[in-house]
């Protein structure tokens, strides 16, 4: 048994328009009738909900640095039903982390390889022309034995432009499968993290409308089909994440809503009970959950709010007497004592930890995450080692509480980002992808 074919969209470098190709295409395989599975490579907190209003089907992330092969095996079966696969890439085709986690470096071509999806690779063209095809002729040979479907052109300013574009791949003997003319209203929003979230966008149906058509003008449609292939079939979902939790009341609104989307479909195929609240509507988590969960997100755009919202702090509040309560990244903030927005406003939070941040002072923090448990947390047990993301720029001003854990960055270097604990609560800045298994 196979998958259903699939292709893996990538690009030499960020920004140069994948996500614009990568919705466009979604939407226009699906107006053609067929059941499109997207995926994304690497961790990434917003591309799988575009991917999501683009294909009417749920995207999961793939990432050969946090997940063991019978997690892989386990995502990758979710598109069981589906007539084509298409998945994202993060970056460019060959990044990754220098050090190799459970199965790679965290690079989409360890993807695209393991999963069998040919590469479309997308290039921006624009100061160039022949000179584009040296780039991609490097891509395709950089690692012969991974599977090449052509390029898609973009940003070509002419049919001059394109026809010297051109000249240069037929010379490579690269399969040219599109080629999109420069357009300026073809970006999405963004802000300090990336894109704006889905549930943030104004029009995002019309959006997502126009980037079929201006595909669906510009791109072979029915060469990029024959293109896609496959490698063998996923495995059972059984080995998706345990639930931490029967019922679980899971914060979900424009501040909290960074969970991947294979953490909660492994919690639902187990049985448990998601149970979604919005803060921001001043909701409380429901009174007979056995654990809370605040998701990453954007607290610090929504600190005031957050802070008059007595039903949800109340809620909370008297939940953690008895009953766990976990917060990730912009969770852990709000869970915190107090936040500081970019203008240095203090706002109080949640005050069940110490713990004080601020994003008038900003701070990167990016990359993978090992985190070696040094107490239980919801689902995990002291003596656990987890692998996850951290992507913030937030600073710590105070952390007075017992750390959580022993945390590393890809490398193995230890970072003070250790997260906390205090009675039934805990933190991390980091997200949460799945256990380690080394």
């Amino acid at each position: 048994m196979t998958n259903p074919p699939g292709l893996l969209i990538s690009a030499p470098s960020s920004g140069t328009g994948k996500t614009t190709v990568m919705l466009g295409l979604l939407r226009a395989l699906a107006e053609d009738g067929l059941t499109v599975q997207p995926f994304k490579s690497g961790p990434d907190y917003i591309d799988p909900a575009f991917h999501r209003a683009a294909a009417g089907r749920a995207s999961f992330n793939l990432d050969s640095w946090a997940m063991g092969a019978p997690l892989l095996g386990a995502i990758a079966a979710q598109a069981k039903g589906a007539d084509i696969v298409v998945a994202e890439g993060s970056m460019g085709l060959f990044d990754g982390v220098a050090k190799p986690g459970e199965q790679g470096h965290g690079s989409s071509a360890e993807t695209a390889l393991r999963m069998g999806w040919p590469v479309v690779l997308v290039l921006d063209v624009g100061g160039q022309a022949q000179s584009a095809a040296a780039t991609a002729l490097g891509f395709r040979m950089y690692n012969p034995d991974l599977p090449f479907a052509g390029v898609i052109l973009n940003r070509c300013a002419s049919p001059r432009h394109e026809r010297l574009t051109r000249l240069g791949m037929e010379r490579a003997g690269l399969p040219v499968l599109g080629v999109l003319p420069r357009r300026g209203d073809l970006t999405l929003p963004e802000r300090h993290l990336g894109l704006i979230q889905a549930v943030e966008h104004p029009d995002l149906e019309s959006a997502i409308a126009g980037y079929a058509a201006f595909l669906r003008a510009h791109v072979d449609l029915e060469a990029i089909k024959r293109a896609a292939s496959s490698g063998p079939a996923g495995s059972s979902s059984a080995a998706l994440p345990r639930p931490p939790a029967q019922r679980i009341a899971l914060a979900r609104d424009a501040a909290f809503s960074f969970t991947y989307p294979h953490l909660l479909e492994g919690w639902r195929a187990a049985g448990a009970e998601i149970l979604p609240f919005s803060p921001l509507a001043d909701e409380a988590p429901a009174p007979d959950a056995d654990l809370v969960w605040l998701p990453g997100g954007y607290p610090e755009l929504h600190a005031g709010t957050l802070a008059a919202a007595e039903r949800f702090l109340t809620g909370l509040r008297k939940h953690a007497e008895t009953r766990p309560v976990h917060g990730e990244c912009g969770g852990y903030m709000a869970l915190g004592q107090g936040l500081i927005d970019k203008d240095g406003t203090r706002h109080r939070m949640a005050g069940l930890l110490g713990l004080v941040t601020s994003y008038e002072k900003r701070k990167f923090n990016l990359g993978y995450r090992r985190a070696e448990l040094l107490a239980d947390m919801p689902g995990f047990s002291a003596g656990t080692a987890l692998r996850g993301h951290e992507f913030h720029y937030s600073s710590i001003i105070e952390q007075p509480d017992a750390p959580l854990a022993r945390v590393f960055d890809a490398e193995g270097a230890e970072g003070p980002q250790t997260g906390s604990r205090r009675e039934h609560v805990t933190g991390t800045f980091f997200h949460l992808v799945a256990e380690a298994s080394a």
